[in-house]
């Protein structure tokens, strides 16, 4: 326990997410769902960024990661991700890369075919 007249030291760990983001809720576009894809720009480097803005850009920097890959490696909430991200795209300090599309399911008659010509084929 602490003497009245001392205080213990605050965490210099905890911030709050709306400092990170100034205040600032999630971005009007959807442009970052959990599975996009985002990489750090060869072409800009920022000298100066937050902290956490330049984590998550020196994180981007090894390859592309999905959103959620970057939330978690972050240890932030998709949310605060999906703002830094958008803050650093729109200045130019990444790329983005579309998540795969499905898969479309073949049609059966069509693998029936392929099936029936190989059997005829090969017996």
């Amino acid at each position: 326990m602490t003497a009245p007249e001392e205080q213990e030291p605050e965490s210099a760990g905890l911030v709050r997410p709306y400092v990170i983001t100034n205040g600032r809720g999630l971005p009007d576009t959807d442009q970052f769902n959990l599975i996009t894809l985002v990489t750090a720009s060869e072409q800009r480097r920022a000298p100066t960024l937050d902290p956490e803005k330049r984590s998550l850009l020196d994180l981007c920097s090894g390859g592309y990661l999905s959103v959620a890959e970057i939330a978690g490696h972050m240890g932030l909430p998709i949310g605060i991700v999906k703002v830094l991200l958008s803050d650093l795209s729109s200045d130019g300090y990444l790329v983005t890369r579309a998540p795969a599309p499905p898969a479309q399911l073949v049609d059966v008659s069509l693998l029936q075919e392929v099936l029936d010509g190989l059997q005829a084929r090969f017996g």
